[in-house]
Parts: C-alpha cells; sequence; structure tokens
C-alpha cells in the first residue's frame, strides 16, 4: 500500500495541532469542545482554498470532510462512538483531504482496537465484549437500538475510551509514514 504524499506545509503542522489539542480535552473533560471543531473546519477551508484555489480547494476540504464523516458515523449511529469523534474526524478529512483520511480511519480503527480490547481485558469485561460483538454481528444489536426502552442486557456498555486520543495517535502515525 502507497501512501499519498504528505499534504504541503502548514496542514501537517495545523493537524497536529488539532489532534493533539482535541485528544488532550477529551483525556481531561471526555469531550471535544464544538469551538475547536469549528476553528479547525474553518481554517481548514481558508488553507485548502489558498493553496489548491477558489475553486479545487473547497472540493478537496469537501471532499476529505466527507470522507471523514461517512467512515465514522455508522460507529456513531451503533454508539460505538462520540459525536466529537465524528466531528474530529470530519475535520481531519478537510485539512488532509479524502486519500489520506481513510488511511488515517484505518490506523484509527487499528489502534483504537487494540485499546478496547486491552481496556476490556484489564476491566474483566471481555466476556461481555464478546457478547457484545455477537450481537452486532447478529443483528440483535440494531433490533435492541429500534426499542424505546436500551437499558436491556443486551446493550450494557463494557466501557468507554477517549477515541479522540486513538484518533490523534492514527493521524500523528500516518503523517509520520507519509512524510518518509
Amino acid at each position: 500500500m502507497t501512501l499519498p504524499p504528505l499534504p504541503p506545509h502548514p496542514v501537517p503542522l495545523c493537524v497536529i495541532a488539532l489532534v493533539i489539542v482535541s485528544a488532550s480535552t477529551d483525556i481531561t473533560a471526555r469531550r471535544i469542545p464544538n469551538r475547536v471543531i469549528a476553528l479547525g473546519l474553518v481554517a481548514a477551508l481558508a488553507v485548502q482554498t489558498w493553496l489548491h484555489g477558489p475553486l479545487a480547494g473547497p472540493l478537496e476540504w469537501l471532499a476529505g470532510a466527507a470522507c471523514g464523516f461517512a467512515l465514522l458515523l455508522p460507529f456513531y449511529l451503533l454508539r460505538g462512538m462520540a459525536a466529537g469523534d465524528v466531528k474530529l474526524m470530519l475535520t481531519i478529512g478537510a485539512w488532509v483531504g479524502a486519500a489520506l483520511t481513510w488511511r488515517i480511519v484505518v490506523a484509527t480503527f487499528l489502534i483504537g482496537g487494540i485499546w478496547s480490547l486491552a481496556f476490556a481485558l484489564y476491566t474483566g469485561r471481555f466476556a461481555r465484549l464478546l457478547v457484545n460483538l455477537r450481537q452486532l454481528t447478529s443483528g440483535g444489536f440494531l433490533a435492541s437500538l429500534r426499542q424505546s426502552n436500551l437499558n436491556t442486557a443486551e446493550s450494557i456498555s463494557v466501557g468507554a475510551i477517549p477515541y479522540g486520543v486513538a484518533i490523534a495517535a492514527g493521524t500523528l502515525g500516518m503523517l509520520f509514514a507519509a512524510a518518509v
């Protein structure tokens, strides 16, 4: 798998600042503030327009944002992640474009998956994780989402991790890999 080239400067530095701030607030407050996302989106649009021109820049911005949004939205709808995580990936996509965004998402899923497995093992909830995965793959979880009462035994969470950290790690890893 060949990586797309590293986006031109100042994109990598801005993305690094974005993911560090987002991961930090996700660790401390367990949320990614909308003002960070809004500032990131506006700045990304300005930089993409400056780098690629008034027509191609906004299209690059939109394609990357749509890619990040589309890849994480299903997991939000399945209650596997928070809206801030989806908005963060949307913003990262707006900065780096669609080609690098999907690779960042794959790296993030690997990091987040390994971290989630370790968390479930550490907290003694691995068996519950397996039950939840079986329900998800058999369609039982989707049926429970349609019910009004989601406090059933089928919808017990094994816990949550600050996924903004996994997104930051995946992003930094892909930026580093594209740079070498």
